[in-house]
């Protein structure tokens, strides 16, 4: 009755994130929603909502808790560790003009909307807040790897450092929480109007955002996906979140720490892979079978893992 009872809480933590996504899928097919919407959609999450969501839950934050740097390095160090491990598999066993696509499919999680919704479904505003400052690190990690890896295998294809940069630097995702800063740090109070209205709009997020997500999978595309695709899928979504997560563990994180940690490490692969393999001209189907590949078994290797931590106590 006890496992019965740790795989229902476990339940209760992913299948809403998770329904979300075939919710999308389901509306997809209905015609109810199509690529015009989508795309709208999208724009508004990446630009306003999830924004003003980062922003009101590092001004609710108790930064002491939120920003641990510990937790900062430790990813930093991990996603260094996860992409060269990708690179290096990829460089033995993918063909070269898969090898830049198979790398940034293998690392780069979608952790500004699955990674969050899991964090604020598993541990509420902690989630939130320490998950938002985790997505500073996350957002610039993986567009500077992404681009080099993508640049090495891609002929004629250049790293366009500047061109990074004032992306990165221009991040709706980012700026959100150096506007918060000085308003957690300094706890300047916002009138409770503002909060409340920026509440009703920050809530839109997670559950538009998971219905694009599934609203953009290919079920026809998974059906002819290439044996890259799965092996990608299976490091991304298995083997790197699995090494992660025990290397943090023997390094002392445990309990909220260590779940963070898991949840960003075992966030399917972020759409935004898609639109870079895109950019480049590149094999735009074996990123977009990754992608759906990877959001896919989400379903099922995060409920498990979450299940196994907490089996063993570890969080």
């Amino acid at each position: 009755m006890e496992l019965l009872a740790l795989f229902s809480r476990t339940l209760d933590v992913t299948l809403p994130v998770f329904a979300m996504v075939f919710v999308g899928i389901g509306l997809k097919r209905l015609r109810w929603i199509d690529s015009a919407f989508v795309a709208t959609a999208s724009t508004l999450v990446f630009k306003g909502t999830l924004p003003t969501l980062i922003f009101l839950s590092l001004i609710k934050a108790d930064l002491s808790v939120a920003l641990d740097v510990p937790l900062l390095l430790f990813f930093a160090v991990a996603t260094l560790a996860q992409f060269a491990f990708s690179w290096g598999w990829a460089h033995y066993r993918v063909p070269r003009a898969e090898r830049g696509i198979y790398v940034q499919g293998a690392f780069r999680g979608n952790c500004g909307v699955v990674g969050l919704a899991l964090a604020a479904g598993m541990y509420g505003n902690y989630g939130l807040s320490a998950g938002s400052l985790l997505l500073g690190v996350v957002i610039i990690m993986y567009n500077a790897l992404s681009v080099i890896a993508l640049a090495a295998y891609q002929p004629g294809q250049s790293t366009d450092w500047r061109n990074m940069l004032k992306h990165i630097a221009t991040n709706p995702l980012i700026l959100s929480v150096f506007a918060a800063l000085p308003f957690t740090a300094f706890s300047i109070p916002l009138p409770s109007w503002v909060i409340t209205s920026g509440d009703y709009f920050a809530s839109l997020t997670l559950p538009l955002a998971l219905i694009c997500i599934g609203a953009t999978l290919s079920v026809a595309n998974i059906r002819v996906g290439s044996q890259v695709a799965l092996s990608a899928s299976s490091m991304k979504m298995i083997i790197l979140p699995f090494a992660s997560t025990l290397a943090a563990w023997l390094m002392g994180f445990s309990g909220e720490q260590l779940g963070l940690l898991f949840l960003f490490f075992a966030s399917p692969t972020a759409a935004a892979s898609f639109v870079m393999v895109k950019a480049i001209n590149g094999n735009v189907a074996l990123a977009a079978n990754i992608i759906a590949i990877t959001t896919l078994m989400a379903s099922i290797t995060v409920t498990a893992g979450i299940f196994a931590l907490r089996f063993l106590g570890w969080i």
